[in-house]
Order: structure tokens, then sequence, then C-alpha cells
């Protein structure tokens, strides 16, 4: 969850550090550090506690030039974030480096390392691998040897970049389990753990696999694969633009990006529909096959994403009356899952390194599942590679830690999904038709409700000076209510849940009083009538009530209920979507008026690639 930039040119590379800092800020905030080599043997290296910006005044303070660097924005995992566990880490002999993931055998072998009369002044990770590889250089003068030698010995995830002040020309990247690339530049190298890092200063990359180590100079790039033997890995080159990953004229990029949504889900749809029906091409070459043998469906996700697929799962058996089960990764990689026949696993993730999802696909694809689908915003990323089928969201660059547009490019996407099973199960030519109609209608349906920003803005006034929120919903609506409670929490920091409103009765009821903010989506459903039951058991407790209702619901403002009027013509299928974007600026501005740091909030990071 933290950040890595490193670059071998003919020009002084701090400013490439800082600004590839800059664009991974949202992958850890709570420390930043920069190393380099300025003409000599000595590792010049400068840590700063909290933002990038505070590395960027140190350096003003205390300036500092190289033609080689590494560099790193944190979020802590081991050891509390201050100067002296920040990265880059340093050992003798002017060996730094820069490190994401957990070493789950660090212990072992600190105390191998203290024997051996190594000092640590950290209490990370990290330092022990650094000393490791000087260990390993010992009679060698190697140091990509000695890195290979290292990670053979470490258990867990990594993704790390070292360099070395007697090799003013290289650098040294390897990974198992989090992210790692090369950019090739003209004369010049560059390595990162996110592409969006680079974007500034190349489109080019050659993306590592699992167990790779690379040796990266000026001119020419070494790979060797987890057997150490010689390999080639294929260049690509990227659509995505710098200025894709800039706020531009707005307060944060989490508003941004939530304005962002309706072209976002358009752009999800498009060239996959033609002539009111889905593409069997979307899904890949391979897809047609699978979709007709598949008898079942299991979804795998995390967070936000997990709340798509709960979705999904409503939608799936509804539909194609097809079995869905939707699983959290965390709690399926540690089962011995049983798997019906024919079932197809689908795993959802916005950055496709999140540790979890990825321990789950690699999990299913021993397991015995019929095939694996990733629905993934990168299509460069580990999830998608080690898939079977693939469906891109195409949300592009999501900053903002908490998740706007890659929730509802996933509903999208899981949409297709759900007209592409029902193909094979009997919904016939007219129910795709009429489907893939309303998933065309989203984009304007998502312009529509953002409209709904100034009187959600007045909204958000009540519900910023409370501790406490109440989320409800059922049906597919249900799951909605999970992600704008997660998203109110997330970024306010008011504790709020959700509930499936009909279980108000069995424990919920007894939060219930005037200051307790209950706040419900009531689009016009089968489960209308269900919905305001339960309001009506809410308000007779004095709750204070605050409903998103479709215009012909019939639920009507008074004493203690406010109405928030959504769009009209909202179908079941559509719902989820639209009832997205209210909650989502229902957390922004009551975040902003509570002050906090929004875009970063405290203790989360934007890509979980460890436990």
């Amino acid at each position: 969850m933290c950040g890595i930039v490193g670059a071998v040119a003919g020009r002084d590379v701090v400013p490439i550090l800082i600004e590839g800092l800059k664009r991974l800020e949202y992958r850890g905030y709570d420390s930043a550090g920069v190393a380099v080599l300025n003409g000599g043997t000595e590792v010049a290296r400068l840590r700063a506690v909290g933002k990038v910006a505070m590395l960027s005044e140190a350096l003003l303070a205390s300036p500092t030039a190289g033609h080689l660097g590494i560099a790193h924005t944190r979020w802590a995992t081991h050891g509390v974030p201050n100067e002296r566990n920040a990265h880059p880490h340093i050992s003798r002999d002017g060996i730094a480096i820069v490190h994401n993931g957990i070493i789950e055998n660090h212990e072992e072998l600190r105390a191998e390392l203290e024997r051996l009369g190594y000092e640590f002044t950290s209490d990370t990770d990290t330092e022990v691998i650094a000393h490791r590889i000087h260990h390993h250089l010992a009679g060698k003068n190697d140091l990509f040897a000695a890195v290979r030698e290292t990670v053979a010995e470490l258990r867990g995830a990594y993704s790390l970049a070292v360099m070395w002040g007697q090799d003013p020309d290289c650098i040294v990247l390897a990974r198992a389990g989090c992210p790692a690339l090369i950019g090739i530049g003209e004369d010049e190298n560059f390595v990162a753990s996110d592409i969006a890092a680079l974007l500034p200063v190349t489109r080019r990359f050659v993306i590592l696999e699992e167990g790779d180590v690379a040796c990266i100079h000026r001119r020419s790039i070494e790979i060797v694969d987890t057997a150490g033997q010689p390999v080639t890995r294929a260049e690509y080159v990227s659509e995505q633009s710098a200025e894709a990953a800039e706020r531009g004229d707005y307060a944060h990029f989490m508003l941004k990006e939530i304005h962002e949504q309706p072209r976002a889900v358009a752009q999800t749809l498009s060239e996959r529909i033609a002539g009111g029906k889905l593409l069997s091409q979307a899904f890949g070459p391979a897809a047609m096959e699978v979709l007709k043998r598949t008898t079942s469906v299991h979804i795998v996700a995390c967070g936000t994403s997990y709340h798509a697929g709960v979705v999904a799962g409503y939608f799936i058996e509804q539909i194609c009356r097809v079995p869905c089960r939707v699983e959290i990764a965390s709690e399926f990689r540690y089962r011995d899952p049983v798997v019906p026949a024919n079932s197809l696993f689908v795993s959802i993730s916005q950055s496709g390194e999140t540790a979890d999802s990825l321990a789950a696909l690699r999990l299913a694809r021993k397991a015995g599942f019929l095939s694996t689908l990733a629905i993934c915003n990168v299509p460069e990323s580990s999830l998608v590679r080690e898939s079977e089928l693939v469906l891109l969201t195409r949300a592009g660059p999501e900053i903002g830690v908490a998740s706007t547009k890659a929730f509802t490019t996933q509903l999208a996407a899981l949409g297709m999904l759900v007209i592409a099973i029902g193909k094979h199960h009997g919904i016939g030519a007219e129910r795709e038709n009429g489907l893939v109609k309303r998933l065309l209608e989203l984009p304007a349906m998502l312009e529509q409700t953002l409209a709904l920003d100034p009187v959600i803005r007045e909204l958000a006034k009540e519900i910023a000076p409370k501790h406490h929120a109440l989320f409800l919903g059922r049906g597919a609506m249900f799951p909605i209510a999970m992600e704008g409670a997660l998203k109110l929490k997330e970024i306010s920091y008011i504790h709020a849940e959700a509930y499936a409103a009909g279980e108000l009765k069995h424990g919920p009821l007894a939060l219930v009083d005037a200051d307790m903010p209950v706040i419900a989506v009531a689009p016009n459903n089968d489960l209308l009538e269900k919905v305001k039951s339960n309001l009506q058991e809410v308000r007779a407790r004095g709750g204070m009530l605050y409903v998103f209702a479709d215009p012909e619901s019939g639920i009507e403002p008074s004493d203690g209920v406010q109405v928030i009027t959504m769009p009209r013509h909202v179908t079941y299928f559509q719902a989820p979507a639209v009832y997205t974007i209210p909650l989502q600026l229902l957390a922004y501005h009551t975040a902003v008026l509570r002050g906090t740091d929004l875009d970063q909030p405290r203790n989360l990071a934007k890509s979980v690639t460890v436990e």
C-alpha cells in the first residue's frame, strides 16, 4: 500500500522522483523519503514525516540532486509513522532500499543479522532486507546477484527497489505479491509500483511478473524469473494521460471522480453493446463457451468492490435464475471451498493488486472452478494478467481513497455480466434488449442525479454534527446502503452502519433516537411497501428519517421525515447505480464540513496490497 518510484538518467532525477511520489500519495501518506547518488559513492538521503509536501519542504531546506535515485511514500505496517521508520532504509557501504509489502519472517532474519553484528535503526521489516543484501554482497561486488540471493530468503509479499553507492548506473527491482514495473525512456529508465507515477516521463512500460528480479541501467534492462533464468517481458504502451491523474478545478479528487461517473460508465459500456445486444466478445474470445456451461457463480471481492458483487448476486439469481454466492476475499482465501460443477469464479477489484483478492484468485485456480473472470480498472494489473476472462471497467485513474467511479463502473460491468449469463439461461432477445436499454440510459440518469448536489449540501449540515448514522435498504439496495455507510465512515469519521431494513426489529431499533439519523434508499420497486413499513418503525421511536425516494413512492415529507426526491422512472436494474450518487455526495459534503482530509483519510490507503 506504499508507493515506489526510481530513476537512472543523465539528468537530475530528484524532480522526477518527487512528482512520482505526489502521484502515488494515494497509496500511502504517513511519511516519505528519497535517496540519490549525487556524484560520489555516498548516498544522500532525506526523509520526512507526513505527506510528500513535507518532503518537498525539506528538500528546499537541504537541496540535493543526482542521476540515480529511489523514493517512497509510506503507509505504515511495521513501526509507527516517524522519520526513523520512513524509507529509504540504508545499510553499510551505501545500500539503499525502498519496499512495499510485508516480510513475514523478518524477526528470524533480524535475529540472525544482529548476531552477525548489524545494528538496526528502525522498527521496520524493510531494514532487514537492506542488511541482508549487504551481507550477500560480501566478496561479490554484484548487486543484482545479492538481491536475488536475498529475495530467495524472504517469506511474504514485496516489491522493492535497491541502489548501491558503488554502482551509480543501476537500480535492482524485484516483486512477489506486490506490483512493480519498469518505465522505458530515451537513454534513461525508471521504476515504480504504479504506472501513474511515471506518466509525465514515459508511456512505455515493462511489467514484472511474479518472482521476477530486474537490473535497470540507463541503456539496458536485464530480467530473470523466479528460477533465475533470463526472460524477456513484453513492452506495454499505456493509454492513460498524465492529466487524468490531476485534480483540475475541483476542490478534491473525490468530487472530481464523483462527477466523472456518467462519462466513466458510458466508456465502460462503449463498444460492448450494439443493436440492442451485448456483444459476445466483451468478455474475451473464450467467454461464450464458458458462459454456456456456467451453472453457478461465485463472486469474491473486498470493500466497495464486495458491495458491487452483492448487487450482482441479487440480479444473477433474480434475472438469470443461476445460483450465486458472494464472499469477502479475506474469508474465502482461508476456507476450503466446495466448488459446484461448472461454477464461474468472478473477482472484482479497482486496482487488480488487492492482496486478498489475488490470493483468492490463486486459490480458485486450484479449486476446480470452470473459469476465472476479473472485473478490474487496471489493464496491466496482476488480477487481469492471471485471470482467464477479463472485463475492464474503464473508469480511468481513481485517486481518492474512497472509491466512487470505480464502484459505478463495476456495477455497469456486472450488469453486462448479468446479461451475458442470462443470454445462455433463457432470458430471450426481448428481455436482453430491455436490460441493455436500461444500461445505456445510466449515464444520463447519473448526470441528472448529480444535479441534486445543492440539496445534499444542505442535508449534510444536519448530518455533520452527528456521531452515528444508520443506513437502510432492501434487496439489491441493501448493498447500496452498505456502500453509503462505508463512504460516510471512511471520509467523515462518523460511525455509520447499514442494515437490511427488515432487520430493524431484530436489534438496531434499540439505537434509534432523535440523535441518530436514519438514511434510507427507497426506489419504486417490489419492496417499496416493505421499506415504508420499516420507516414507520423508525418514526414511531422518534428517529430522524432522511429518505432518498422515487417521486412516485408515496413517501411524503413530514415532521422528522426529510424526503430527497430522486429522478423518475428509475428501474430496479438501474437503481443501485443511480441511488449511489447522492450517498457519495452526502459523504463528501459531510466530510468537507467536518474538515477531514477526505482524499486521504486517516489510517487508509487506496490499494491494499498487504493482508
